[in-house]
């Protein structure tokens, strides 16, 4: 993934200090020096993105710092330390004659504005995730997300505290929604949708999920089940009566019957072991003899050492929005729906985004 990795022009380049240390030319030792200057540079690509320096250049290859200057109108010298910047992480390139063109990551990734686009996603990281981050030492020593009093209310998740904040609510939404098309495609291609007749999409937030799944599977409606304020964003929503919206608690609230499959999507990670199998019970209740469930989302490792996102998520969660759950491997998934009840259980792996499909079947 070309924005998390760091990136030398050539093999045979120093590191970026100039110094050379017994550790020159160690993966890890240049994956240190890269992620100590993330942040700022994170920050440098955002402030790109939100000036569309990347959209520019994918119109106009080879402008100028002058031309770049007269388009974004921000001062030279800042421009040219901004593209300094964003020049070291690769996706942005400089010519010998000192104009500037984008990297084909940077074409392909941030050069784009559709509902899918990074450009959402990267805001809704930069506004939301990541000034938490500041409080990762305090939150995870307390065991509970202390980052979440930066915002406005006194309920326990980040998902209900937004309500109060409906600006910004909608850029975690937008954000969250152009990330999940990114892994969406793997999902609604599953072959066992074709058969859903009526499915739950709990935590379905703006309706993103359950309108690609009806777009695809003309036989299926859907029930969209979330909290008040999010239900009333799916509510812009073109598919007619084949998606229901429910406003509802999680928890306090029974899931409707008449469904044959139930899906999580991107919404279990939120919670502990004990609440997962709770929700995987009520989900087990409303379900005919063979009724489905599905949970799709991160799978970190089996060992739990590689995945990126999976880490990212983990740690967000933690420090901001619950303040528990995580990336858990798919064994976690599996085991849990083999405590509520369900047979036939199986994972499949390999969607893009370290993403997993847990199914399970009631007997």
């Amino acid at each position: 993934m070309e924005l998390t990795r760091p990136i030398r022009t050539t093999q045979s380049d120093p590191p970026s200090s100039g110094e050379v240390t017994p550790l020159d030319g160690d993966p890890v030792a240049e994956r240190f020096h890269f992620l100590v200057n993330a942040p700022a540079l994170f920050n440098a690509v955002v402030t790109a993105v939100e000036w569309d320096v990347f959209r520019h250049l994918a119109e106009h290859p080879g402008s100028s710092l002058e031309e770049l200057r007269e388009f974004t109108g921000v001062p030279a010298h800042s421009l040219r330390v901004l593209l300094h910047a964003v020049c070291t992480t690769g996706l942005l390139e400089r010519r010998t004659d000192g104009t500037y063109q984008n990297a084909r990551a940077a074409s392909e990734l941030l050069a784009p504005d559709g509902p899918d686009s990074w450009r959402h996603i990267l805001t809704g990281w930069k506004e939301i995730y990541y000034p938490a981050f500041s409080q990762m030492s305090q939150a995870l020593a307390a065991g509970t997300n202390t980052a979440l009093a930066a915002h406005h209310g006194d309920e326990p998740t980040l998902y209900c505290r937004l309500a109060h904040n409906p600006e910004l609510e909608a850029v975690f939404h937008r954000s969250m929604s152009a990330f999940t098309l990114k892994s969406l495609d793997a999902l609604v291609e599953c072959e066992e949708f074709a058969t859903v007749r009526h499915l739950l999409d709990v935590g379905g937030g703006d309706g993103t999920t359950s309108n690609r799944l009806i777009a695809k599977y003309p036989g299926i409606r859907s029930t969209l089940f979330d909290i008040p304020s999010v239900a009333q964003l799916a509510g812009s929503s073109d598919a007619g009566d084949r998606i229901q919206l429910l406003p509802g608690d999680l928890f306090k609230d029974p899931f409707p019957t008449g469904v044959d499959a139930v899906l999580f999507s991107h919404v279990l990670e939120i919670f502990s072991g004990d609440q997962i199998t709770e929700l995987l019970a009520k989900a087990y209740a409303v379900l005919p003899a063979g009724g489905r469930v599905f949970i799709y989302g991160y799978n970190v490792s089996d060992d739990e050492t590689q995945g990126w996102y999976s880490a990212r998520l983990s740690l967000y969660l933690n420090v901001l929005a619950s303040g528990q759950g995580m990336a858990y491997p798919a064994g976690d998934y599996e085991e849990w729906m083999g405590r509520a009840g369900f047979s036939d259980v199986r994972t499949l792996r390999g969607y893009p985004y370290e993403h997993g499909l847990t199914i399970g079947v009631k007997p």
